[in-house]
């Protein structure tokens, strides 16, 4: 290692080529920092990108640093990412993955009763993809697991925490509407 190289070039390098997100503290062991320094390093850098309005991000997620597209690049990042793009997840896994992130922890039959389907593939496969986790188990007869969204999950949403979900009322149809729905007999109807 040159001594010439400055500790934000190292940070850039490291952040740049990770394929996870990495943390303030490996980061630091990495280019023999300390973690506080490398800490104000990377907020300079995400202020200065951000300043710059380059068609990238530095960002904190829950499990560390990232590099990602600028979210005012999401039509073309789309577009680029949706070519040949197969592994996107059903509605099925969406309801439940979105069941499980605002009432976690939560069992699969609780998931079941409020889906009105059996849900048992759908957590396997996101429990496969890394999204969900086994967040404990129900005290009492048969111990069913408690699920939970994973870092992975928040990763994916580019959020630091489950805190920066947006609230749910947001996407519940008012008592009213879903009446005037179901009047007419079009989906979404209680």
């Amino acid at each position: 290692m040159r001594d010439e190289d400055s500790l934000e070039q190292r940070l850039e390098a490291l952040v740049c080529v990770a394929i996870e997100p990495v943390s303030t503290e490996e980061l630091a062991d990495v280019v023999g920092a300390d973690a506080p320094e490398v800490l104000e390093v990377l907020e300079d850098l995400a202020r200065q990108y951000a300043g710059e309005r380059r068609g990238f991000v530095l960002t904190h997620l829950a499990s560390g640093w990232v590099m990602a597209s600028a979210p005012e690049m999401a039509p073309w990042v789309s577009r680029f990412a949706s070519r040949g793009l197969t592994t996107r997840l059903s509605s099925a896994a969406l309801e439940t993955l979105a069941i499980i992130a605002y009432r976690q922890p939560i069992s699969r039959s609780q998931i079941s009763a409020l889906r009105g389907v059996n849900v048992d593939g759908v957590t396997r496969l996101l429990e496969q993809r890394g999204y969900i986790e086994e967040h404990g188990r129900v005290a009492g007869p048969g111990q069913s697991i408690l699920y939970g969204t994973t870092d992975h999950f928040l990763d994916r949403l580019g959020l630091s925490s489950l805190d920066q979900l947006p609230p749910i009322e947001q996407f519940l149809v008012p008592l009213s509407a879903a009446d005037e729905l179901a009047d007419e007999g079009l989906p979404g109807a209680s």
